[in-house]
């Protein structure tokens, strides 16, 4: 396979259940002996370390390298069957390059399925624009280094731009932008398209969500509107609003930054504006709102004036009030501080409220989503009090009696 693992022995066996209702597999895994960087995590998984001797290796290699004895074709199947997931996110192509410093998770039992076309909701499109939903766990668009894969390969994780295309095909015929406040029309009307129409061919990106982030979206539909929605993007008119839940309590505040790309260890983050990178980086301006206290998380409100890659999930980190969910900026430890034990399994972040002038009219249009379910789920979690222990040898019927 072209490199040399290193190895190291388990001091437990680790006995992985690969298990696919699609596909009856039933295999047992035994991790007794010598593996390649593994841990085990707290829920039981098996955590896979990408040094550069890994690097550029298949994800199947990686996982066949981590599991003595076991075959290729088990291998692949465990990464099909939904079994893996690379840097927190769910993968299901076997031939996925593994880059160094990359975190492979292998867990006993499936992991859900990856959201799909029905897991997106239209909001409204016409001859110009398309405004959706996106869902958790889905790529606004496909990484450059993945638009060479076949249809097949794509297939396994689709984007929200390829699904897009046919969704809004299955709307019917294009309807005419009302005005705020008019009543929808009941007879459904058709226009002519635009000439230099990309409706039928595809969808034109002109914004991103992070993978785990959900929430409305826009996409363009013409070579037109595309430049003017990039250019509303640009000048920072168009309204974006958040909800995230976050770690600790939390005020009303403006955070002004500069971001720059890599801030010592990687990630991306805010230096002063007399260090000398400051010059490399980015004006960043998050407006922050608390919308409800819940005993050691809140739920806030962030209002973008800027938009910078991860902007809101930096800015939160910073301030001591990391999301719930996130893996990546996690804030600096506080003795005695709060830490994220919410167990969720996405960052908690929804775009809820999205406006921009229209390319063609010019007006400008806004539109509200609620909170996801998920996240709905845990806002009633963390705002449950907690029940008080009962003494020991006291069972519940006799509590209530008391």
């Amino acid at each position: 396979m072209g490199f040399q693992p290193v190895v190291r022995p388990l001091s437990r066996t680790f006995a992985l259940s690969a298990k696919s209702a699609d596909q009856g597999l039933c295999i047992s895994l035994q991790a007794g002996q010598s593996v390649v960087n593994t841990k085990r995590s707290r829920d039981s998984s098996q955590i896979l370390h990408v040094d550069d001797r890994l690097a550029g290796s298949t994800l199947a290699a990686v996982v066949k390298s981590a599991q003595p004895g076991l075959s290729w074709n088990a291998a692949r199947q465990l990464v099909t069957s939904r079994h893996v997931m690379v840097d927190g996110n769910l993968c299901l192509d076997v031939g996925r390059r593994l880059k160094a410093g990359e975190v492979v998770k292998l867990f006993r039992e499936s992991r859900a399925p990856l959201p799909g076309m029905s897991d997106i909701r239209i909001v409204h499109f016409d001859q110009e624009v398309g405004v959706v939903v996106k869902p958790p766990g889905m790529n606004s668009v496909r990484h450059e280094e993945e638009r060479h894969w076949n249809a097949r390969r794509k297939q396994h994780q689709p984007t929200l731009d390829e699904l897009l295309p046919e969704l809004l095909a299955r709307q019917g015929p294009v309807q005419p932008l009302r005005s705020a406040g008019a009543p929808p029309s009941r007879r459904r009307q058709t226009q002519p398209l635009p000439a230099r129409s990309n409706v039928g061919r595809g969808v034109l990106p002109v914004h991103r969500l992070d993978r785990e982030t959900s929430g409305l979206m826009v996409f363009a539909r013409t070579e037109t509107a595309e430049a003017n929605l990039i250019a509303q993007f640009s000048d920072h008119s168009i309204e974006r609003v958040y909800q995230a839940l976050v770690v600790g309590e939390t005020a009303a505040a403006t955070i002004e930054t500069i971001l720059i790309r890599d801030r010592g260890d990687g990630l991306r983050g805010s230096v002063a504006a007399d260090d000398p990178r400051a010059s490399t980086g980015q004006r960043a301006v998050t407006h922050v709102r608390p919308l409800r206290q819940l005993k050691g998380y809140s739920l806030v409100e962030c209002r973008l004036e800027t938009g910078r890659t991860h902007q809101i999930r930096i800015h939160l980190s910073e301030r001591g009030n990391p999301l719930c969910g996130d893996r990546k900026y996690t804030g600096q430890p506080v003795p005695g501080g709060p830490r994220d034990q919410s167990g969720f399994t996405r960052v908690a972040l929804h775009a809820v409220r999205l406006g921009f002038r229209h390319p063609a009219s010019g007006k400008f249009i806004g539109f509200d989503d609620r909170l996801p379910d998920d996240m709905k789920q845990l806002v009633d979690r963390l705002s449950r009090p907690i029940a008080p222990l009962a003494p020991r040898g006291i069972g519940r019927a006799e509590r209530d009696r008391g």
